[in-house]
């Protein structure tokens, strides 16, 4: 019977041109799903079959738990204090063994085994033909529609087949059977039925891949595609730049008479591309960012990683597009948050911030009007830039002697110092459930405190605009904060409907 057994593995080995040791691993689980109906249970089996003689062990096994941890399958684990007196030395996440008798190949359900060698030889076959096909190196998949599975569209390549879910669609697109589609690979994940490649139409990196395409010059590395944002099916933006000043980054990504981005268009169903030159300056990169707009002047906000970005009234509604999604691209694009306001918005803005700061420097400072004035025309705004920005800098100004210079940063020193033990004074009173949630950083816990917010409670009951008004954080970040401060009263609401 074992020579038997082993003819058999070598005669599917060749048909199916899968490797010996994956289908002798198909037996072995087929005769472990065997050697399991006998024991009843959910017990744990494993068979090794001999690779030379054909004959096999059985043998049922336990896993070494933790002596706190219990046993959630008696069936299959043990206790580690249990698991020494019978093999000293053995650790947790140890296995213990023991033998037991085989069952003879013949009484293996027929179908059973079939079942499982044939499902193990087409999963190795699967595995051998998505293994050739990602050592192409190739990223867009180019196949035929399918068939739909939950919504999903399954894109057919030979033998190969990726899934495309709804979600990475270009919105309004209609995709049939048997159309032909192009879309980005993702990933790879083998625990999806069928379909083990994710692919998707709507992220970024698709449309760099259809310019690096396109664009012979991307893959020479005359030229560079730093980021990419899009609105899928509607309009994107990507920012490219040149390694070589004899190369026109914008205008060898549009080709002649535009050809190259029109063929990029015509595979996303019509999505409009701004191309932006990139610019290692960030407020330059933000202006060609909000083209078609013009922007009249730009405040960097380095702190907060924001601009204000100033337009006349005609540019207005240019800048920020429709449903903001101009704006929206341009901050995608750059990495930065951007503040969208007219003339007459800005100066009401600069006026609050200058009354701001004049109010901090007479207050900490105890200096009148008219100086905390001249600090504020000469660019100061906290009191961290009068108490460090370097000595000779602050002599420059006119108005300063060194004796006022060295009294105002000695102020301003002393000023910082007597903040600091009043905001480590408030932290020590807030509570342990809001020093320790997940989220909260020692400088939003300082913001918090010294706003009142002293409990987990107090976080769960602010508003988004609230807690964004307090620490600075972007609304999807305070959003995140505020609901990992509320879990606990839906776990107490479930536990009280259980009850």
């Amino acid at each position: 019977m074992n020579r038997e057994l082993l003819m058999l593995v070598e005669a599917i080995s060749r048909e199916k041109n899968v490797e010996r040791d994956v289908v002798l691993g198909a037996v072995e689980q087929a005769l472990a799903q065997a050697s399991k109906k006998l024991f009843g249970g959910d017990v744990d089996i494993r068979v090794a079959i001999d690779r030379d003689s054909g004959h096999y062990d059985t043998f049922r096994r336990w896993l070494v738990v933790p002596n706190d941890a219990g046993l959630q399958n008696p069936d299959a684990e043990e206790l580690l204090m249990d698991a020494e007196e019978r093999q000293p030395g053995v650790q947790v996440g140890d296995y213990i063994e023991e033998q037991v008798e085989s069952v003879p190949i013949g009484r293996i359900g027929a179908m059973t085994a079939k079942q499982v060698i044939l499902q193990k030889i087409r999963d190795a076959e699967r595995e051998m033909l998505l293994d050739e096909y990602m050592a192409r190196g190739e990223k867009i998949f180019s196949g035929t529609v399918k068939r739909m599975d939950k919504g999903d569209i399954i894109v057919e390549v030979g033998r190969i087949e990726g899934r495309l879910r709804r979600s990475e669609m270009i919105p309004k697109e209609n995709l049939r059977s048997g159309d032909r589609v192009r879309a980005m690979i993702m990933e790879v994940d083998l625990t999806l039925r069928g379909a083990p490649i994710v692919l998707s139409r709507a992220a970024p990196e698709f449309m760099i891949e259809l310019f690096r395409n396109e664009v012979p010059e991307i893959e020479q590395g005359l030229l560079e595609i730093k980021s990419c944002a899009r609105d899928p099916g509607s309009r994107a933006k990507i920012a490219v730049v040149s390694h070589d000043k004899r190369v026109d980054p914008i205008g060898t990504c549009v080709g002649v008479r535009g050809s190259r981005v029109n063929a990029v268009t015509t595979e996303l169903a019509g999505e409009r591309v701004d191309i932006v030159l990139w610019s290692e300056d960030p407020a330059q990169f933000v202006i060609g960012a909000l083209a078609p707009a013009n922007v009249q002047s730009i405040v960097v906000d380095e702190e907060k990683h924001a601009m204000d970005v100033v337009v006349d009234e005609e540019n207005l509604a240019i800048a920020i597009g429709r449903g903001g999604q101009n704006v929206r691209l341009a901050s995608d694009l750059t990495g930065w948050k951007i503040n969208i306001m007219d003339a007459a918005e800005s100066a009401q803005k600069q006026a609050e911030e200058t009354d701001s700061a004049r109010k901090l420097f007479m207050e900490k400072l105890d200096v009148d009007a008219e100086l905390a004035d001249i600090l504020v025309e000469e660019g100061f705004n906290s009191l961290e830039e009068v108490a460090y920005v370097p000595l000779a800098e602050m002599l420059e100004i006119e108005a300063f002697d060194e004796e006022t210079v060295t009294e105002l940063r000695t102020r301003a020193k002393d000023a910082l110092l007597t903040q600091e033990i009043a905001q480590q004074e408030s932290v020590g009173q807030v509570a342990e459930d809001l020093r320790t949630l997940e989220g909260v950083t020692p400088e939003i816990l300082a913001k918090l405190a010294e706003g009142g917010v002293r409990t987990r409670d107090d976080l769960a009951d602010l508003a988004i605009d609230e807690l964004t008004d307090l620490t600075g954080q972007s609304a999807e970040e305070a959003t995140a904060l505020i609901m990992q401060a509320r879990a606990h009263w839906f776990n107490q609401e479930q536990n009280q409907d259980q009850e």
